[in-house]
């Protein structure tokens, strides 16, 4: 099969930085440590595991920062070396109860992917994410599909799921409204697992895949009294107040704009700039996950208020003094599980197809390339922001010359 091969190589690691820092992109562009390869498809751990024929697989922006080196270290026993990525992920199963079906992988590697028994705490409540045992059991370790040697990942022409991974895609659904339902998925269970009160004033920042989905999240499942959002291009602003933002602003505006939102009185530095808030939201949902958006929401979230991390942070340095003297509630919000609904629980992924359809989200598919063409795809997807772009995805279904652009792509 042909696949896009990681490997731990410090050497093409630094390469790779070099390359990024030279574009200028910030992060994502090199590519050193991929390269294209045919190798032998993953073999089966049990019975209970079935083969996947990749249609399109998304590049999300945790697969960018660990291209680059960016990601944290404290994920370095969580994966296993070498690896296909690729989590995002809608294929054809070879295989199984769903035979023949087109399935959206859920990519966490649990307890029961991993055949371990008794399942750890986490598991049985159904918050897979959670899962203890994600370096044990049957596998190599590896958090999710797409960061483990032993099963493969989406950049591929194949790869191997346990039948509990997969989710069947209903045939009103295109693939690149299927592709769309992992990263979907990760939005829902931040807006349900931390939904904001009813009339709440909420603000996310950032307005790449996970900030405009988080959006469509909040306003889809949740009852804000106002939802601002933060979105540094043209493009992004527009799809944000479609998706249901109330107001836009650029991160250089956030702060006067929640001051005149909740009324409040704000501290000033030299020159009159505004430092933070006396007041301020009652939520905020980071979706970047670096240190100016961690605190921009420090300093933005009013005494007692909530901040969720829903993007994934690296190794970051921020003053944490806010957090304690205004006793604000910071979380993280993984992956995704079991939901809790006014109506009962409610699988994260059953939720998020709900949603993609509702929301019409497959039109933030914005481009697809062969995995031939890796180095253009990633370097897309790096700057899909400014570029007017937002889900940049790989298509595994017939060979192409380019890049296809969303209006063929669908």
């Amino acid at each position: 099969m042909r696949a896009l091969l990681f490997e731990r190589n410090l050497g093409r690691f630094a390469a790779s930085r070099i390359a990024s820092a030279v574009a200028g992109s910030g992060h994502g562009v090199g590519v050193g440590p991929l390269e294209l390869a045919e190798m032998e498809p993953p073999a089966l751990p049990t019975t209970d595991w079935v083969r996947v024929e990749p249609r399109l697989a998304g590049i999300c922006g945790s697969d960018l920062a660990t291209l680059d080196g960016r990601s944290s270290r404290y994920f370095e026993h969580l994966v296993s070396f070498p690896f296909v990525p690729g989590h995002e992920v809608v294929g054809d199963v070879r295989g199984g109860l769903l035979d023949g079906k087109r399935a959206v992988l859920e990519p966490v590697l649990g307890c029961e992917a991993r055949d371990i028994v008794p399942r750890c705490d986490a598991c049985k409540a159904g918050r897979k994410g959670g899962c203890e045992r994600i370096a044990f059991g049957r596998l190599a370790p590896g958090l999710q599909t797409g960061y483990c040697a032993d099963t493969g990942g989406g950049w591929s022409t194949g790869l191997v799921a346990h039948e509990s991974q997969l989710h069947e895609v209903p045939d009103c659904l295109s693939d690149e409204g299927a592709v769309m339902v992992e990263p979907v998925a990760c939005a829902v269970h931040a807006a349900c697992t931390y939904a904001p009160a009813s009339g709440a004033r909420v603000v996310v920042i950032g307005a790449g895949t996970l900030g405009l989905c988080t959006v469509a999240a909040i306003r889809y499942f949740c009852l804000p009294g106002s939802l601002l959002a933060v979105a540094k291009h043209p493009e992004q602003r527009r799809l944000v107040l479609e998706l249901g933002a109330d107001q836009v602003v650029e991160p250089s505006g956030l702060m006067r704009a929640v001051r005149r939102l909740a009324s409040s009185l704000a501290l000033t530095g030299a020159g009159g700039r505004i430092e933070h808030l006396a007041g301020g939201v009652d939520s905020v949902y980071d979706c970047v996950g670096s240190p100016e958006s961690l605190e921009q929401a420090l300093a933005i979230v009013r005494p007692g208020g909530e901040i969720v991390l829903v993007g994934m942070p690296g190794a970051i340095k921020v003053d944490l003094a806010p957090l304690w003297q205004r006793e604000i509630r910071l979380h993280g919000a993984y992956a995704y599980g079991t939901e809790t609904r006014p109506d009962g629980p409610h699988s994260t992924f059953d939720l998020a197809f709900e949603l993609v359809a509702a929301a019409r989200l497959e039109r933030l598919v914005s481009a697809a390339y062969p995995l031939e063409h890796f180095t253009e795809a990633v370097a897309h997807a790096a700057g899909a922001g400014r570029r007017g772009a937002v889900k940049i995805v790989f298509d595994l279904r017939r060979k192409s010359r380019g890049h296809r652009p969303v209006e063929e792509a669908q």
